[in-house]
């Protein structure tokens, strides 16, 4: 082991299979991550990683490969400390160790900042808050306000796992998948923590009765999710934020349990100033336009609408004209096919 070499704390490996292939063979499943931490940290103790190594499985499965597609730190060796994490062969969870998101890079949303750094306090220090802890927590406004973004940068600054999940991808085919995906979820975060656990598209399972003919999967679900978040196993130093962009349509029995309700609101004409200057200096073309017009006349508009609806647009836009600079103009005509479109009810609303 290299003297300069360092001590990992998180490494997260991708099943990658066997160099050859036969139709006899067996592929391995991660059953249990608590138990296969032990199992890679007895064979691979003492290993230098880094990301993009192949690691060969030497024990159970003979040289069944692992590709590292993530390490904190970049390079280091694995230790009796090391947190070995195993994507998910479905992908429905996500773990992440998050890089260059900060608080400071979300525009705007001051008071959800400010309550949110509660959440940062007890990702780095979990036994301080005790039966205080804020461990259930709500981000709630329109879409694309930054709400996972916030949630991504708690994680980095705390610097701990981000394990996230689209809720709509745990309504399974069958009764019982979805619960199984929440145990899931949570023994990964139990063998993690300090971590956050984040719903995304929450409305998908916590809508009210009244709203929706409840399947006997998503009510399995709800009743899963409900025993994890009044904590019946110890999750100390687990965080759980669910987002969702209607809040007023959730179920109360669900959302009685979040002990915050964090709002996220459209950006003001400083914020989105802000984030037009932030954006548009990293464009390959160089750009002519009056951005405090643009700000004025963009009210409504998310930051995500901003970014991805109207800059990106009208960059793609000049460089299909062959044009060399974007302006004013190219800006303006994008915004109003977005705020048309915005306005057309959804396809198939009233079939």
């Amino acid at each position: 082991m290299a003297e300069k070499e360092v001590e990992l704390k998180y490494v997260i490996l991708r099943p990658l299979g066997y160099p050859l292939k036969a139709s006899f063979v067996e592929y391995p499943k991660v059953d249990n991550p608590r138990v296969f931490n032990v199992y890679a940290k007895d064979q691979w103790r003492g290993e230098i990683v880094y990301k993009g190594k192949l690691m060969f499985d030497m024990k159970m499965f003979p040289d069944f490969a692992f590709e590292v597609v993530e390490a904190v730190p970049p390079s280091g060796y694995i230790s009796d400390s090391t947190k070995i994490i195993v994507e998910s062969e479905t992908r429905v969870i996500e773990t992440e160790l998050v890089k260059n998101i900060r608080l400071s890079d979300v525009v705007g949303q001051e008071e959800a900042k400010r309550k949110a750094r509660v959440i940062l306090e007890y990702l780095k220090n979990p036994k301080k808050f005790g039966k205080w802890a804020p461990k259930n927590v709500l981000f709630y406004g329109p879409p694309g306000t930054g709400k996972t973004m916030l949630a991504k940068a708690l994680a980095n600054e705390a610097n701990t796992p981000f394990i996230s999940v689209k809720s709509t991808k745990l309504i399974g085919e069958h009764v019982g998948d979805g619960a199984r995906k929440i145990h899931e979820l949570y023994d990964k975060a139990r063998e993690l923590m300090p971590c956050i656990v984040f719903l995304d598209e929450f409305d998908a399972i916590a809508l009210d009765r009244s709203y929706q003919d409840l399947r006997g999967d998503v009510s399995e679900i709800v009743n899963a999710l409900l025993t994890e978040l009044d904590g019946m196993q110890s999750n100390e130093g687990i965080c759980t934020i669910a987002a969702t962009n209607r809040i007023e349509l959730l179920d109360y029995s669900i959302r009685s349990r979040f002990e915050e309700e964090i709002e996220f609101r459209l950006p003001s004409f400083e914020d989105r100033l802000q984030i037009l200057k932030n954006n548009v200096k990293e464009l390959p073309l160089e750009v002519r336009a009056k951005l405090e017009v643009i700000a004025e006349l963009s009210e409504g508009l998310s930051g995500r609408d901003l970014v991805e609806k109207m800059i990106k647009a009208s960059l793609h836009k000049v460089i299909a004209e062959g044009r060399e600079f974007i302006d004013t103009s190219d800006f303006l005509n994008v915004m109003e096919k977005l705020k048309i479109s915005s306005k057309q009810p959804p396809k198939h609303m009233f079939v």
